[in-house]
């Protein structure tokens, strides 16, 4: 025998109201034995905070049963625990008849005569439930062992109560409280005073369970809605999230959609420097890289003013045309006088000062090269050939303009994507001058087999207007024979 009583209750809920007292449903407790009374005591886990109606001792004639109640004491908050509260239910045989007074019965129990047996016949799990329950556990959040306390609290509520708590529960990120809220019958559409539906309250809070757990119970996802939920899932930059958005869209465009400005998920993305959410939308969605919105700003003009290098890099290899080129109609300004506005030194080479500056060393316009280069051109930056300024000027035999880049710190022995250095173009163009002041200033020779050496060397002779040492400190620098063996180089004269 492992028990005397039995209990008709597997557990007990009790649903919780401030500063009252709260009960459980009445539970019976049946004294199993035929011939002889038996006592009960129930007792909890917290006494403080729990009693037992009519009284926490009784005495069970054979057969019969007793009905009682769990009663909450008065309290503000939940008086949530982790593990959950339990009700024993212990009990013993009376061998010599009823004691004469409730002292008497919890001493059976504490201090039990030898031959006398206490068993313990039950545990009833104690479960606080209700809406005001789900609020303390939605402003504790992660305090608890929260799953089992969520999804009981959550059962006893009714679907308005639960649908109450899904917007406050979606804006903390709370998945497990939404999953409760969800299962437990709550609107996955609701939406809020401000008609934020809570998807977006969601995607605000960056918890991709969360909207993982309103796109499974059916949230809809529209591109266009008053919320934006992918212009806020781009503002934030979280591909995933809009990666599980647009699983579950219908529109295949989605990245197109525009806000009240004119704006579409490229904009947010771009001006929040996101490079992932802004290829992903370009990419997936839709996304047109060169859509102005209503103030005439494309995605460029909105990576500029952040200053957002590889967001801007990326958008303009993506632009149909040159998208450097467009002006707001608010003030009339390119992407390249949004970076100035707003110091973003590091764009300017990219955003149209690189390719002045390209123009500038090709047409031997030193002015222009030296105005580029103190207003933050790169001066190794380079074209669609690998070429940098240099490059162009030494090819072009613009003397003045290599002077001028090499003062700047151009790397002299950069290479295109031929192999060819600039060094390497001023010898195949015929420009001893410029090879002379390159190879003056440090740059690598090694030239045996370029087209136009011979020439070149030839012409050195000829070339008055290089002098005798020039020429022969150059004629030995480019000359293909092996360095190792000459004891001692003339001296180039810079």
């Amino acid at each position: 025998m492992d028990r005397l009583v039995s209990v008709d209750a597997k557990e007990l809920e009790i649903e919780f109201r401030p500063s009252q007292r709260c009960s459980s449903a009445a539970f019976r407790v049946t004294n199993l034995m035929h011939t002889m009374a038996v006592a009960v005591h129930l007792s909890t886990t917290r006494p403080t905070a729990f009693s037992v109606h009519p009284a926490a001792v009784a005495v069970l004639p054979p057969l019969s049963s007793t009905t009682f109640s769990l009663l909450l004491l008065p309290s503000p908050s939940p008086p949530l625990a982790s593990p959950p509260d339990s009700l024993l239910v212990r009990s013993v045989l009376l061998l010599t008849g009823k004691p004469d007074s409730p002292a008497a019965l919890l001493r059976l129990f504490s201090r039990a005569p030898a031959k006398a047996t206490v068993f313990r016949d039950a545990v009833l799990p104690v479960a606080l439930v209700g809406p005001h329950v789900l609020r303390s556990l939605l402003q504790s959040r992660g305090s608890l062992e929260a799953a089992f306390l969520l999804s009981r609290a959550a059962s006893a509520c009714s679907p308005a109560s639960v649908t109450a708590l899904l917007l406050p529960a979606a804006a903390a990120g709370d998945h497990r409280l939404v999953s409760a809220l969800l299962a437990a019958g709550a609107d996955p559409a609701v939406r809020g005073d401000d008609r934020r539906s809570a998807l977006a309250l969601a995607i605000a809070s960056g918890s991709s369970n969360a909207v993982a757990a309103l796109l499974d119970a059916g949230a809809r996802v529209d591109p266009a809605a008053p919320d934006l939920p992918f212009h806020a899932a781009a503002a934030s930059g979280r591909a995933d999230l809009i990666s599980l958005l647009a699983g579950s869209c219908t529109d295949p465009a989605w990245a197109s959609a525009t806000g009240p400005d004119g704006r579409t998920p490229v904009h947010a993305a771009a001006a929040a420097g996101h490079l992932d959410a802004v290829r992903l939308c370009v990419a997936s969605g839709g996304g047109d890289p060169d859509r102005a919105d209503s103030r005439g700003w494309t995605p460029l003009h909105c990576a500029s003013a952040g200053g957002y290098l590889d967001v801007a890099m990326f958008l303009i290899g993506q632009s149909a045309y040159d998208a450097r080129l467009v002006r707001t109609r608010d003030g009339r300004k390119t992407p390249f006088d949004l970076a100035i506005d707003g110091g973003h030194a590091g764009l300017y080479d990219a955003l149209g000062l690189g390719d002045a500056l390209h123009r500038a060393a090709r047409g031997g316009d030193v002015a222009s090269v030296r105005s580029c280069l103190a207003r933050g051109a790169a001066v190794d930056g380079r074209d669609q050939n690998g070429w940098t300024a240099l490059h162009r000027a030494a090819f072009k035999g613009r003397i003045e303009v290599v002077r001028a880049l090499i003062d700047g710190g151009a790397q002299l022995d950069a290479v295109d994507h031929e192999g060819y250095t600039p060094l390497r173009c001023a010898v195949e163009a015929g420009h001893a001058e410029v090879a002379l002041c390159l190879v003056a200033h440090g740059a690598r020779a090694g030239l045996k087999g370029f087209k136009g050496l011979d020439l070149l060397l030839n012409n050195l002779s000829l070339d008055k207007n290089i002098r005798a040492v020039d020429r022969s400190s150059l004629a030995y620098a480019l000359s293909p024979c092996d360095k190792n063996s000459v004891i001692e180089a003339p001296t180039l004269l810079m």
